[in-house]
């Protein structure tokens, strides 16, 4: 009902501002007169809004989220002349007994659009166009270091001619903000004296996400990647490397904890010491920056270094692996926080070497009783009856969306096994790829098809930021670039979710489309695992059936989404009012 209304409502502010629409929402039809006509409208769904598309209807925004929870919405602008100086300027959100939601706490964004004319590999659907992805900040973070010459600002923008071109608002909903509606007005305005109010209101529902998801996520460290990329083109002479990388530590580390995503603490930060006993121990003081660590930005599992660094042969050295892990259970115990530790065993064990390895190594921890898991990336079935099965050797089996098998799954988890799951380039038959010139759905879908799996944790290569095929990530999009290789195709955005963020005016890296998209499928998995904990996972169930059966079929138009996260929000909210709180 609202949605009916909001349009009407956008309709009637967009008449007041002069703005044209066609009668279908896609049609351009320029007013002869009025000189000034230029297009404004807003999108709350999962969608791309490319730079060819036309106009769309709709002014009114309509959010919803629970406390704890970031929403966020996206503005459109297009005029058949250019307009000078476009600004976004937010306003309080004023709800129940004149609680506010400021306005500057909320996070606005321009959309950076990469020039995509080559489709990722298998994308039937691609087409040339101008694609949004990287956010470019309207506020630097206030402890990020600054650097001159910034290329890109978020505003003030200068819109071209017959160009479509995005803003991105990202609303906060803090602790302990009362339930109820919240209302305010955006405005855009430029520098021409133009201005459009944007009516918004954001309904807060009345329970709160966990402070820390209980998605598990395993997506490598931004930091280490810009270590690497910029010792690359130092050492080439283009650009000198940061000097301050204790500052691009914390901001990287504060960008993942506020998308929901595990972030990796400094290199060093737990080192088993070997002593003259023949013992292994982690330092008091490691232990308590890593406590402050976990504290701060939320984490809920960590990957150990492999055990490789310290013994050669796990068999054959098995008292110095034993007294190594030992130093890792004595330290877990004096952490003493729901972290998971566990060890990347082996990535995509493909060959019988590779299985004899895993066997080897896996059998070998395990047998020791460790709290440490062992993590491998590989399907929970066996790949070739002749290298044998990788039973007892694995706690974590992470197989790519493409290979999962309920059967096989199930019959692991109920031995107490984990399953998580990952996505690489376009393996294996089709799911939700993860490229820039896909939809923006399928980066929310995964967790939703994870969930009705009981499939626990979300991997990803890359470190959310390769960009070792490319100069420069802000102008080229295949990040993954087997040309070179002689290989073949290419693969836009695959392994990079951040931008190098020295091209905005500071050290560190900013988001993109993408993730953000992904940070919705993590907020929505903590939604279902609230059901879970309530015993209404079968109705959770339910609603997700009907939009993702498995892996290879799924629901592509995006509102269906928004309804059915909207669905789950009624249900948690079903039992009395604020039973799902933690």
């Amino acid at each position: 009902m609202w949605r009916k209304m909001g349009t009407v409502f956008g309709w009637g502010w967009a008449v007041a501002a002069g703005l044209v629409f066609g009668a279908d929402g896609q049609k351009e039809q320029p007013n002869p007169t009025e000189s000034k006509s230029w297009h404004v409208w807003t999108l709350v769904r999962t969608e791309r809004v490319l730079r060819s598309s036309l106009p769309g209807q709709g002014l009114a925004v309509e959010l919803a989220a629970c406390r704890g929870e970031r929403e966020s919405f996206q503005i459109l602008v297009r005029s058949h002349r250019p307009v000078p100086g476009v600004r976004i300027e937010p306003a309080d959100l004023v709800g129940p007994g004149g609680h506010r939601l400021p306005a500057d706490q909320a996070e606005l964004f321009r959309q950076h659009q990469l020039h995509i004319t080559i489709g990722t590999y298998r994308n039937s659907q691609f087409k040339p166009d101008w694609y949004p992805d990287a956010l470019i900040p309207a506020r630097l973070p206030a402890d990020a270091v600054r650097v001159e010459g910034a290329r890109y600002t978020a505003m003030p923008f200068d819109l071209p001619a017959q160009e479509t071109h995005g803003f991105l608002v990202d609303i906060y909903v803090p602790p302990k903000t009362p339930a109820g509606q919240y209302q305010g007005s955006y405005r855009v305005t430029a520098a021409d004296g133009r201005i459009v109010e944007i009516p918004v209101r954001l309904t807060v529902w009345d329970f709160d996400l966990p402070r820390v998801s209980v998605l598990y996520t395993a997506f490598g460290s931004p930091a280490a990647s810009l270590r690497s990329y910029y010792g690359r083109r130092a050492k080439a002479g283009k650009e000198p490397a940061p000097k301050d990388w204790a500052a691009i530590d914390a901001q990287c580390a504060q960008l993942l904890t506020e998308h929901r995503i595990n972030a990796t603490p400094p290199p060093g930060a737990l080192v088993p010491q070997s002593q003259p006993d023949g013992s292994f121990r982690i330092p008091d003081h490691q232990i308590k920056g890593f406590q402050e660590f976990v504290d701060r930005y939320h984490v809920n599992a960590y990957c150990i270094p492999h055990p490789s660094s310290v013994v050669k042969d796990p068999v054959e050295q098995e008292a110095k692996l034993r007294a190594w892990f030992a130093a890792w259970d004595e330290a877990i115990e004096k952490i003493n926080r729901p972290v998971l530790f566990y060890t990347y065993l082996r990535d995509e064990p493909n060959t019988e070497e590779d299985y004899r390895y895993v066997q080897r190594w896996g059998r070998a921890i395990r047998h020791l009783g460790s709290r440490v898991k062992v993590l491998v990336v590989e399907q929970p079935w066996t790949q070739n009856e002749a290298w044998g099965d990788l039973y007892g050797a694995v706690d974590i089996w992470c197989p790519l969306f493409s290979l999962f098998k309920p059967d096989s799954a199930a019959q692991r988890q109920a031995l107490g096994e984990m399953i998580w799951t990952y996505t690489a380039l376009c393996q294996g038959k089709p799911t939700p790829w993860w490229h820039t010139d896909y939809p923006l759905l399928h980066y929310r879908i995964p967790t939703w098809i994870a969930w009705r799996y009981r499939i626990r944790g979300l991997l990803y290569w890359g470190s959310l930021s390769f960009w070792n095929h490319v100069e420069d990530p802000w102008t080229e999009p295949w990040t993954y670039d087997r040309r070179s290789e002689g290989k073949g195709p290419v693969f836009n955005g695959e392994g990079s979710l951040l931008y190098p963020a020295r091209a905005v005016g500071f050290e560190g890296v900013v988001p993109s489309l993408r993730l953000k998209a992904l940070r919705d499928g993590i907020e929505d998995y903590d939604y279902l695992a609230i059901l879970e904990r309530l015993g209404r996972a079968a109705e959770a169930e339910k609603i997700v059936l009907e939009l993702a059966p498995s892996w290879f079929e799924w629901e592509p138009d995006p509102a269906a989404w928004e309804t059915a996260r909207r669905k789950l929000a009624e249900l948690i909210l079903q039992p009395k009012k604020g039973a799902a709180s933690e």
